[in-house]
This record gives C-alpha cells, structure tokens and sequence, in this order.
C-alpha cells in the first residue's frame, strides 16, 4: 500500500510540477490533443478527466465560427478560423443552434417534418430529441440556476398557443415535460443570437420591421410595446432574452449598413457591416455594456477586391462574414463565390479554404465536460451512428 501510495503521488512529469504540468500545459490544448494524452498512463488519464480540470480546458477553448459543408449525402463541421475538423456525419444536418460544445441539429423528412437531435463532437456523443416538428429553435442556453440546458423557441406560422396569440416555449434537454409556453416579446426576430453575460442577443433593424408591418399602426405599436425613447427610436435594437430570469428586454446597437452580423469577441459584443464601395466591413464593440456604449474599433478595407473576384468569384448575396479572434489575431472570414476567405485586421488575404464551405455563423467551444442528460435521452449513442 505504501509502494502504491507513493505511485499516485509521483509526479505527472519527472521534470515539473504537476501544478505546472497540468494547469499551465495540459489545460491547454485542444480536446484531440488531450484525448491522446490520457493514453500515456492512468496518472495522466485521472488527472484530465477530473471535472475541475475539464471546466477549466472548456473556459480556455476560443469559441470560434462553425463552417459547414454537405459531403456525399453527409455533413462536415469545421472551426472555420482554424480550418479545423470537428464533426463528420451520415446525415445531411442541418445545424440550428450551439452551446458550450453541444449542437442542435435538424433534419428533415417529408413524412415527419423536422426531427431534432443533439450531439458533442468532442466527446462523439448523439441522441435524438422529442421536440415536436412545428417547433423552431431560436437558442440555445445554460440555465444556471438549475443547471440544465435549455431551448428556446416558437411555433412554426400557423401554429398558435392554445389562447390563438404568438409565443415562445422553452424545453429542457432531458426532461420529460413539455415545452412552457413563456409568452411573446411583442417583436418578431430570428436568426443566429451571440450568448454573452448570460443572455442571448438577436439583432432587429427597427426601420426593417417597420417595413415589414407597414399595415399597422406601425410607430404606435414600437412606442407602447417597447417604450422607446427618443434616442432608441433613432437607432437599431437588440432584442435580448435574460437566460437566468428567461425575460425579454431591448437594448440599442449601432446604426450600420444592411447585412450586419452580431458576434462575441474576448467578452464583449460585436457587430459588423458591410459599406460599398470599398469593399469595407465595419466592426463596432460595446465597450460598455451596462451604459450600451459601442465605439467604432475597426475598419477593415479588403486589399486588391477586384482580384479576388476574378479569382474566386463574386461576394455571396447577403454578405456571409464573420469576425473571430484566435490566438490573439482578428480575423474577418469573407465568403467568395465557393471559397471561404481569411483576412487579417488590415484586410490583407490570410488564405482560402477548401470549396463548398458555408459559414454557419454559430460558434463552437468545444469541452469535454460529461452532460448528464445524454444518458437520459432514448436513441442516445456514443462515438457510433450518425459519427463518421
């Protein structure tokens, strides 16, 4: 017992300490890298599945953009700032939304409609989810006060709450009651949210859904339902949904072009935009949160345009961009024709990827970390179908 004792208290590394070895180097890298490293010996197995350990590799993991590609009837998934391989699946998914590794994935079927199901890449962990097909998912969130992870999301048009009005539903991953019904924000929105400080983001161009609700009464209906001040009704809103009390509110964002991108970079929340000619893509942060303060922090104007599209083809309609901070450079990705472009702060042409790569404009931080509802879920499955 004592031979073993002194075993278990041997260094992971002759030559460090394991304070050293552990919480500077190991909590470091990437989870493929890791996996590997657990095969060295059951000392270093012990030490990186320890949960306090994998909290902290996912805090260091860069949530970065998720690229898309469909592959012989399939799906890839890469880190798109670092080209790198995360997922390939058997079926041609569709992915809806992402949180803290997990993603949220549809497929469709003329019999059934859509069927949803969730999956870590990291760890090749699978399950199909009992969410009803009329159902779209607008997020995905960590409810910390009870620990679960949940979605958000609303009726399909013409799939009404039970009282006939719009609402949103939040269902739990694992748990067997149905979607709450949770009311409306009195606002359409859609599209990809940035989860920061515990709440999600959706951006609403005000002038946009005014346009599109020009049958209504239409800046009566904005004042009552979102009590808008003068300096709010001169600018675009941010609808944002409060992951701990599950509530609605509004804050403003800067007034930037059409084809305006909302993202998250080292803490703080970004949005881009698109001015012609140029090309130039503008990028504001919100120094300051509480007071919405954004400044104008970057402008990035893309070096020798016309080249590019003789090279690779015209810009994607809609502008797919995407503006990512990894390893201490930003990036501004650019979809060209069929090819995936990297630009650095100075618009000069990092490089191009493969064809056939769509930004998703989800983020991926990948984690190890185990999820207790996966084992829960009927179909659940591990580093088996649909894993490639």
């Amino acid at each position: 017992m004592a031979k073993a004792a002194r075993a278990a208290a041997a260094p992971l590394h002759s030559g460090l300490p394991d304070e050293i070895a552990i919480w500077e180097i190991l909590v470091r890298l990437p989870p493929k890298s890791l996996l590997r490293c657990r095969a060295v010996c059951r000392a270093w197995r012990s030490a990186t599945s320890a949960r306090d350990f994998l909290l902290a590799h996912h805090a260091r993991q860069p949530a970065l953009p998720i690229a898309c590609g469909d592959e012989n009837g399939g799906s890839r998934y890469y880190l798109a700032a670092q080209l790198q391989p995360v997922a390939r699946l058997d079926r041609a998914f569709c992915l809806c939304a992402s949180c803290d590794g997990l993603l949220l994935l549809s497929e469709y079927s003329t019999a059934t409609g859509d069927r949803f199901s969730i999956c870590n890449p990291a760890t090749r962990q699978y399950a199909p989810l009992p969410m009803r097909s009329d159902f779209i998912p607008l997020g995905m969130y960590r409810h910390r006060p009870s620990g679960e992870y949940r979605i958000l999301m609303h009726r399909e048009a013409g799939f009404l709450a039970i009282d006939g009005q719009d609402a949103c539903y939040i269902f739990a991953l694992g748990s067997v009651q149905p979607p709450r019904n949770i009311g409306w924000p009195q606002v359409r929105f859609s599209g990809v949210p940035v989860l920061l400080h515990g709440s999600l983001h959706w951006h609403l161009d005000k002038h946009r859904y005014l346009e599109e609700h020009w049958h209504l009464d239409k800046y009566r209906y904005l004042e009552e339902h979102w009590h808008l001040d003068d300096h709010m009704s001169r600018s675009n809103i941010i609808v944002v949904f409060d992951t701990r009390t599950e509530t609605f509110r509004k804050i403003c964002a800067p007034v930037v072009p059409d084809n305006n991108k909302l993202f998250e970079m080292d803490g703080m929340l970004g949005m881009s935009g698109f001015n012609d000619p140029g090309p130039i893509i503008d990028i504001w942060m919100m120094q300051d949160y509480e007071n919405e303060v954004w400044a104008l922090k970057y402008r990035v104007e893309l070096k020798n345009a016309d080249h590019l599209l003789v090279q690779f083809g015209r810009f994607v309609e809609h502008w797919n961009v995407a503006v990512a901070s990894c390893d201490g450079d930003v990036l501004v990705l650019v979809k060209f024709g069929e090819c995936l472009l990297q630009f650095d702060i100075n618009g000069k042409l990092v490089c191009f990827n493969r064809k056939g790569l769509c930004l998703a404009q989800h983020r991926l931080k990948q984690t190890l970390v185990p999820h207790t509802f996966f084992p829960t879920l009927d179909g659940y499955s591990m580093n088996a179908w649909p894993f490639i």
